[in-house]
Protein backbone atom coordinates (compact mmCIF):
# COMPACT_ATOMS: atom_id res chain seq x y z
CA UNK A 1 0.00 0.00 0.00
CA UNK A 2 2.69 2.41 1.29
CA UNK A 3 4.45 1.60 -2.31
CA UNK A 4 1.55 2.18 -4.31
CA UNK A 5 1.21 5.28 -2.53
CA UNK A 6 4.32 6.61 -2.81
CA UNK A 7 4.53 5.51 -6.62
CA UNK A 8 0.86 7.51 -7.11
CA UNK A 9 2.29 10.48 -5.28
CA UNK A 10 5.41 10.72 -7.09
CA UNK A 11 4.64 11.90 -10.51
CA UNK A 12 2.31 14.72 -8.89
CA UNK A 13 4.79 16.13 -7.12
CA UNK A 14 7.05 16.15 -9.19
CA UNK A 15 4.67 17.75 -11.81
CA UNK A 16 4.36 19.95 -9.22
CA UNK A 17 7.90 21.32 -9.02
CA UNK A 18 8.79 21.04 -12.45
CA UNK A 19 5.81 23.47 -13.51
CA UNK A 20 6.37 25.86 -10.34
CA UNK A 21 10.04 26.52 -11.24
CA UNK A 22 9.55 26.51 -15.13
CA UNK A 23 6.78 28.82 -14.57
CA UNK A 24 8.79 31.09 -12.78
CA UNK A 25 11.85 31.06 -15.25
CA UNK A 26 9.24 31.62 -18.09
CA UNK A 27 7.16 35.07 -16.25
CA UNK A 28 10.80 36.18 -15.55
CA UNK A 29 12.12 35.83 -19.30
CA UNK A 30 8.28 36.07 -21.21
CA UNK A 31 7.63 39.44 -18.53
CA UNK A 32 11.30 40.96 -19.46
CA UNK A 33 11.36 40.20 -23.07
CA UNK A 34 7.52 40.69 -23.50
CA UNK A 35 8.14 44.69 -22.12
CA UNK A 36 10.94 44.69 -24.35
CA UNK A 37 9.22 43.78 -27.73
CA UNK A 38 6.08 45.81 -26.64
CA UNK A 39 8.14 48.96 -26.23
CA UNK A 40 10.80 48.43 -29.47
CA UNK A 41 10.74 48.47 -32.90
CA UNK A 42 13.99 47.44 -35.00
CA UNK A 43 14.36 45.85 -38.46
CA UNK A 44 13.63 41.85 -38.11
CA UNK A 45 11.45 42.23 -35.07
CA UNK A 46 8.33 40.01 -37.14
CA UNK A 47 11.33 37.69 -37.42
CA UNK A 48 12.56 37.56 -34.05
CA UNK A 49 8.89 37.59 -32.52
CA UNK A 50 8.02 34.35 -34.76
CA UNK A 51 10.99 32.51 -33.42
CA UNK A 52 10.14 33.27 -29.93
CA UNK A 53 6.47 32.24 -30.44
CA UNK A 54 7.84 29.19 -32.53
CA UNK A 55 7.86 26.54 -29.84
CA UNK A 56 3.71 26.72 -29.17
CA UNK A 57 3.47 25.92 -33.00
CA UNK A 58 6.17 23.31 -33.05
CA UNK A 59 5.33 19.77 -32.49
CA UNK A 60 6.52 18.46 -29.10
CA UNK A 61 8.67 15.51 -30.66
CA UNK A 62 10.80 18.04 -32.94
CA UNK A 63 11.02 20.61 -29.61
CA UNK A 64 12.76 17.76 -27.47
CA UNK A 65 15.06 16.68 -30.69
CA UNK A 66 16.20 20.31 -30.82
CA UNK A 67 16.94 19.98 -27.01
CA UNK A 68 19.21 17.17 -27.82
CA UNK A 69 21.11 18.33 -30.25
CA UNK A 70 21.51 21.75 -28.56
CA UNK A 71 22.13 20.16 -24.59
CA UNK A 72 23.84 16.58 -25.97
CA UNK A 73 27.25 15.62 -25.47
CA UNK A 74 29.05 16.63 -28.39
CA UNK A 75 27.73 20.23 -28.99
CA UNK A 76 29.30 23.19 -27.34
CA UNK A 77 26.43 23.94 -24.39
CA UNK A 78 26.62 20.12 -23.88
CA UNK A 79 30.11 19.98 -23.04
CA UNK A 80 30.52 23.05 -20.90
CA UNK A 81 27.23 22.05 -19.08
CA UNK A 82 28.80 18.71 -18.28
CA UNK A 83 32.59 20.05 -17.76
CA UNK A 84 31.14 23.10 -15.30
CA UNK A 85 28.53 20.48 -13.71
CA UNK A 86 30.52 17.25 -14.36
CA UNK A 87 27.33 15.48 -15.40
CA UNK A 88 25.20 15.63 -18.81
CA UNK A 89 21.95 17.65 -18.46
CA UNK A 90 20.04 15.09 -20.66
CA UNK A 91 17.62 12.26 -18.58
CA UNK A 92 17.46 14.38 -15.63
CA UNK A 93 15.32 16.89 -13.30
CA UNK A 94 16.65 19.88 -15.27
CA UNK A 95 16.03 18.39 -18.36
CA UNK A 96 12.33 18.74 -17.57
CA UNK A 97 12.69 21.83 -16.30
CA UNK A 98 14.33 23.40 -19.35
CA UNK A 99 11.73 21.45 -21.86
CA UNK A 100 8.74 22.61 -19.67
CA UNK A 101 9.81 26.03 -19.62
CA UNK A 102 10.65 26.22 -23.70
CA UNK A 103 7.05 25.70 -24.26
CA UNK A 104 5.62 27.36 -21.17
CA UNK A 105 7.70 30.53 -22.65
CA UNK A 106 5.08 31.81 -25.33
CA UNK A 107 1.99 31.88 -23.42
CA UNK A 108 3.74 34.04 -21.16
CA UNK A 109 5.79 36.21 -23.63
CA UNK A 110 2.37 36.93 -25.45
CA UNK A 111 0.33 37.75 -22.40
CA UNK A 112 3.05 40.09 -21.42
CA UNK A 113 3.74 41.82 -24.60
CA UNK A 114 -0.08 42.17 -25.08
CA UNK A 115 -0.04 43.40 -21.41
CA UNK A 116 2.54 46.11 -21.87
CA UNK A 117 0.86 47.17 -25.30
CA UNK A 118 -2.06 48.46 -24.13
CA UNK A 119 -0.67 50.93 -21.47
CA UNK A 120 -0.58 54.52 -23.00
CA UNK A 121 2.46 55.77 -23.27
CA UNK A 122 1.27 58.96 -21.23
CA UNK A 123 0.60 57.77 -18.02
CA UNK A 124 4.25 56.17 -17.55
CA UNK A 125 5.78 59.78 -19.35
CA UNK A 126 3.74 61.74 -16.58
CA UNK A 127 5.45 59.54 -13.71
CA UNK A 128 9.03 60.43 -15.07
CA UNK A 129 7.65 64.38 -15.24
CA UNK A 130 6.42 63.66 -11.50
CA UNK A 131 9.79 62.59 -10.58
CA UNK A 132 9.99 58.73 -10.99
CA UNK A 133 12.81 56.86 -12.36
CA UNK A 134 12.12 53.69 -14.74
CA UNK A 135 12.35 51.27 -12.10
CA UNK A 136 9.83 52.75 -10.20
CA UNK A 137 7.42 53.47 -13.34
CA UNK A 138 7.52 49.67 -13.77
CA UNK A 139 7.25 48.50 -10.46
CA UNK A 140 4.63 51.25 -9.70
CA UNK A 141 2.34 51.97 -12.83
CA UNK A 142 3.49 49.55 -15.53
CA UNK A 143 3.20 46.03 -14.02
CA UNK A 144 0.33 47.03 -11.80
CA UNK A 145 -1.60 48.22 -15.25
CA UNK A 146 -0.88 45.24 -17.00
CA UNK A 147 -1.58 42.61 -14.02
CA UNK A 148 -4.42 40.90 -15.49
CA UNK A 149 -2.17 39.84 -18.56
CA UNK A 150 0.90 39.06 -16.79
CA UNK A 151 -1.73 36.62 -14.20
CA UNK A 152 -2.97 34.90 -17.35
CA UNK A 153 0.03 34.76 -18.66
CA UNK A 154 1.67 32.92 -15.53
CA UNK A 155 -1.23 30.84 -14.98
CA UNK A 156 -1.45 29.31 -18.36
CA UNK A 157 2.39 28.89 -18.59
CA UNK A 158 2.38 26.72 -15.33
CA UNK A 159 -0.47 24.75 -16.80
CA UNK A 160 1.30 24.23 -20.14
CA UNK A 161 4.28 23.12 -17.81
CA UNK A 162 2.04 20.77 -16.40
CA UNK A 163 0.77 19.10 -18.65
CA UNK A 164 4.10 18.62 -21.04
CA UNK A 165 4.81 15.61 -22.43
CA UNK A 166 6.69 14.71 -25.74
CA UNK A 167 9.64 17.45 -25.18
CA UNK A 168 10.46 16.16 -21.44
CA UNK A 169 10.33 11.86 -22.85
CA UNK A 170 12.61 12.74 -25.23
CA UNK A 171 14.80 15.22 -23.64
CA UNK A 172 14.35 14.10 -19.71
CA UNK A 173 13.37 10.57 -20.36
CA UNK A 174 10.59 8.62 -18.09
CA UNK A 175 12.84 8.00 -15.19
CA UNK A 176 10.49 7.18 -11.78
CA UNK A 177 11.58 9.17 -9.00
CA UNK A 178 13.64 11.77 -10.72
CA UNK A 179 12.04 12.87 -14.25
CA UNK A 180 8.79 11.13 -14.39
CA UNK A 181 5.71 13.72 -14.66
CA UNK A 182 1.94 13.46 -14.64
CA UNK A 183 1.68 13.15 -18.72
CA UNK A 184 4.31 10.38 -18.91
CA UNK A 185 3.49 8.49 -15.97
CA UNK A 186 -0.41 8.65 -17.41
CA UNK A 187 1.15 7.16 -20.99
CA UNK A 188 3.11 4.54 -19.44
CA UNK A 189 0.30 3.10 -16.96
CA UNK A 190 -2.17 3.31 -20.22
CA UNK A 191 0.84 0.99 -22.25
CA UNK A 192 1.12 -1.38 -19.12
CA UNK A 193 -2.38 -2.06 -18.80
CA UNK A 194 -3.08 0.29 -15.70
CA UNK A 195 -5.85 1.46 -16.27
CA UNK A 196 -6.84 2.46 -12.72
CA UNK A 197 -3.69 4.26 -12.29
CA UNK A 198 -3.98 5.95 -15.38
CA UNK A 199 -7.34 7.08 -14.30
CA UNK A 200 -6.46 8.61 -10.98
CA UNK A 201 -3.98 10.50 -12.81
CA UNK A 202 -6.08 11.60 -15.41
CA UNK A 203 -7.84 13.00 -13.05
CA UNK A 204 -5.61 14.55 -10.95
CA UNK A 205 -4.22 16.54 -13.72
CA UNK A 206 -7.91 17.20 -15.04
CA UNK A 207 -8.80 18.92 -11.93
CA UNK A 208 -6.04 21.04 -11.33
CA UNK A 209 -5.85 22.23 -15.34
CA UNK A 210 -9.42 23.23 -14.69
CA UNK A 211 -9.05 24.96 -11.19
CA UNK A 212 -5.88 26.83 -13.05
CA UNK A 213 -8.30 27.97 -16.16
CA UNK A 214 -10.77 28.88 -14.16
CA UNK A 215 -8.48 31.29 -12.55
CA UNK A 216 -7.71 32.65 -15.77
CA UNK A 217 -11.46 33.04 -16.63
CA UNK A 218 -12.03 34.79 -13.42
CA UNK A 219 -9.29 37.70 -13.96
CA UNK A 220 -11.26 38.64 -17.37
Amino acid sequence: MQMLTEEFLSPIWLSVQIALLSGIVAILFGTTIGFWMARTSFKGKMIVETLLMMPLVLPPTVVGFLLLVIFGKHSVMGSAIEWIFHQPVIFTWWAAVIASTIVAFPLMYQSAKAGFSTIESDIEDAAKVDGAHSFQVFAYITVPLALPSLISGAVLSFARALGEFGATLMFAGNIPGKTQTLPTAIYVAIDSGRMELAWAWTICIVILSFFMLLAVRSKK
